[in-house]
């Protein structure tokens, strides 16, 4: 069984490194110029640094350029492309044919990789970008698997395949959407998107020319999100993922926490290894159950098991899960009292959860001590108030520095 990749979002240093930490063999990040995450944490120092951090510890990054260029962008595009080349960095995710024309020309020895914004659904379109030049092809997320197989079959030998197995979904095509430019002026291709079909709306319908046909509108005081779809969650069928040779799997999520990255990554690189070690014996509700931990949006398969799956939309536009909440990072283990950066108000009483790298069940414990990072005074409760606000607690195992404590609420 050949090895696949986990290629893990990074919207910041910090969040490459959790990434890493919790098991990603590749991140995937960008400027927030010139990708299409305007408000990731990322200038170009910062890639640069993700890069170095990164093969120093035998992992990969993918920068992503992948905006829909103007002309007046195309200097700065230059000007990254010839420092990625100097890095080496592994690939360069564009969608613009114009953007891989420079990357050819200004790093020529780095991977191109071709963006969901391409819109590949189609063997051909896949032997049309490898002939001119790019390496691996990031799937179109509305196929289904039989549209996959054939590919994977069909393709040439040394043609990479990507697809996404875990996030956000756009409710236009691909992601190219103009809805956040027409209502916002900021344009979802240049990375600026904010998110209007997330929004509520109130509708008002009548239709007078097909009479039965209602579509499904539930309203509260705030509308109703009509537009909004619910999250991609491929981890039941992550054998059939692995077994039709997909190279990579990748989880959507720039903009999310270091905690969402964290769990979200521990579960599909422990079920890709136990699956991989022990294919009998794969039971994905155990999965299942810790992803359903985290905070998302209602979770759907999209298109990949049917096409004529409906249940896609999340009508309320409300977020699910909500017992368990960011807690803290761990800054520095110590016997007695380890130090933490926390997230959210920790009080003597909580409890909480150690997400452990590369193990799937969580450690368990109760807050019985708290103490003040600076006075080391004993203190009942911390809320948060400045940035980085740290507190000392006893943590029940062994850890390392930025492991990932969630509080169940």
């Amino acid at each position: 069984m050949k090895k696949i990749e986990l290629l893990a979002p990074a919207g910041s240093i910090e969040k490459a490194k959790i990434a890493f930490l919790y098991g990603a063999d590749a991140v995937y990040c960008g400027t927030s110029s010139l990708s299409l995450r305007a408000r990731a944490d990322v200038g170009n120092e910062e890639l640069i640094e993700i890069i170095k951090y990164a093969h120093n510890i035998g992992k990969k990054v993918y920068a992503a350029l992948n905006i829909f260029a103007w002309d007046e962008k195309y200097n700065e595009i230059i000007e990254l492309v010839k420092e990625l080349e100097k890095e080496k960095v592994d690939a360069v995710i564009v969608s613009d044919g114009g953007v891989m024309e420079i990357v050819k020309k200004y790093a020529p020895s780095v991977q191109i990789h071709m963006s969901t914004q391409a819109n590949i659904v189609s063997l051909n379109a896949s032997n049309f970008w490898y002939k001119n030049g790019a390496k691996r092809m990031i799937m179109a997320r509305e196929m289904n698997k039989e549209q996959l197989k054939y590919i994977m079959k069909n393709k040439p030998d040394d043609m990479e395949i990507e697809m996404f197995i875990h996030g956000a979904i756009c409710f236009s095509y691909s992601g190219r959407c103009f809805l956040s430019d027409f209502l916002s002026c900021r344009s979802a291709n240049l990375g600026e998107c904010s998110q209007s079909c997330r929004w509520s709306y109130n509708l008002y319908l009548e239709e007078k020319n097909n009479l039965g046909n209602f579509m499904p509108i539930e309203t509260d005081e705030h509308g109703t999100s009509i537009l909004s779809s619910k999250d991609l969650c491929l981890i039941k069928e992550i054998p059939e993922i692995i077994q039709m040779g997909i190279d990579s799997l990748k989880v959507e999520g720039r903009l999310k926490t270091e905690y969402y990255i964290a769990s979200v990554i521990n579960v599909y690189r422990t079920a890709i290894d136990d699956y991989q070690k022990n294919p009998q014996n794969y039971d994905y509700t155990k999965y299942l159950k810790e992803i359903e931990k985290v905070k998302t949006r209602g979770l759907t398969t999209f298109y990949f098991n049917d096409r004529t799956n409906k249940d896609i939309q999340e009508y309320s536009g409300k977020q699910y899960n909500e017992q368990y909440e960011y807690g803290g990072k761990i800054i520095e283990y110590n016997e007695e009292k380890s130090i933490i950066e926390i997230r959210n108000r920790l009080k003597v009483g909580d409890v909480l959860e150690i997400i452990i790298p590369n193990k799937l069940q969580p450690q368990e414990f109760i807050i019985e001590k708290l103490w003040d990072d600076e006075t080391d005074e004993e203190i009942e409760v911390i809320n948060p108030g400045k940035a980085g606000q740290k507190v000392k607690m006893k943590l029940p195992i062994k850890c390392e520095k930025n492991w990932i404590i969630r509080r169940k609420k």
